[in-house]
């Protein structure tokens, strides 16, 4: 399981001050924390600083990678922004995200094509946000194969079919379930992300809800997570889901896992 610490994000309100008061102690503890629960990219967004994104997402890339010895997930629809943070960045970066929006779409693609880069491909197009599995899977597919002609490599496409409240429509969290195993199937070589908190919208008991909705997806197929690694409980349910699901040999990564006293 491929796990994004999603916490370096500017829209909440203590991470927004400590980047305006430029506090680095604060983000650096934060990365190191989220790397240390088992994060394999943190996330890095800036994107309520209209006008300084760029520069505060260089500063955040620097801290971060001062802090850890590992990548960030660099988190903007701004190729712009996208590009400073690359200019500072060590190793690999993810790129969160492109999708089928005309406009996202072409403005992404020259940075991300021909490199190593791993892209977070998201299943929106300019007809909105898709609410079956087939509207998810198409665009998929079409995300697919132009990221592969255009030098993208299959295993660095990370496919997102977009969560949605089930608090709207009922059907939402089967979609999204039906539409990761679809993918997993069907485009071998990929692998699938999402972040969850969309799935409670508007009800409570939030972690209830995305806890399980997690462990549903892993055993549709699903690599990929952008979360919060500090919930322990999370990290727990996820460690014995891919076990659960055959993706443990010899169940070494659930007793690392307890030896480590990671279990809640």
């Amino acid at each position: 399981m491929i796990i994004v610490g999603e916490l370096i994000n500017a829209s909440r309100k203590a991470v927004g001050a400590a980047i305006e008061a430029q506090d680095a102690e604060a983000i650096k503890k934060l990365a190191k924390d989220q790397h240390e629960a088992g994060a394999d990219y943190i996330d890095v967004n800036a994107g309520i600083f209209v006008g300084k994104e760029g520069d505060y997402l260089e500063w955040l890339v620097k801290n971060v990678q001062e802090a850890i010895d590992g990548p960030c997930c660099l988190d903007s629809p701004d190729p712009k922004v996208i590009e400073r943070g690359l200019a500072v960045h060590k190793g690999t970066a993810m790129i969160n995200s492109i999708s089928l929006e005309k406009e996202r779409y072409e403005a992404l693609l020259p940075v991300v094509a021909g490199t190593d880069l791993k892209v977070v491909a998201l299943c929106m197009s300019d007809e909105g946000m898709p609410e079956t599995t087939e509207d998810r899977v198409n665009i998929a597919d079409k995300l697919i194969n132009s990221l592969v002609q255009n030098n993208v490599k299959l295993e660095n496409i990370f496919v997102d079919p977009l969560v949605q409240p089930i608090s709207t429509k009922s059907t939402f969290g089967v979609e999204f379930l039906d539409a990761v195993e679809e993918i997993m199937t069907r485009f071998k070589g990929v692998h699938t992300i999402c972040g969850l908190s969309n799935i409670s919208f508007g009800l409570p008991v939030r972690k209830l809800l995305n806890q399980n909705c997690a462990v549903m997806a892993i055993a549709r197929g699903l690599d990929g997570l952008i979360i919060n690694p500090l919930d322990k409980q999370m990290m727990s349910n996820m460690i014995a889901a891919e076990t659960i699901a055959g993706r443990d040999d010899y169940c070494v990564n659930y007793l690392k896992a307890y030896r480590q006293k990671k279990f809640e």
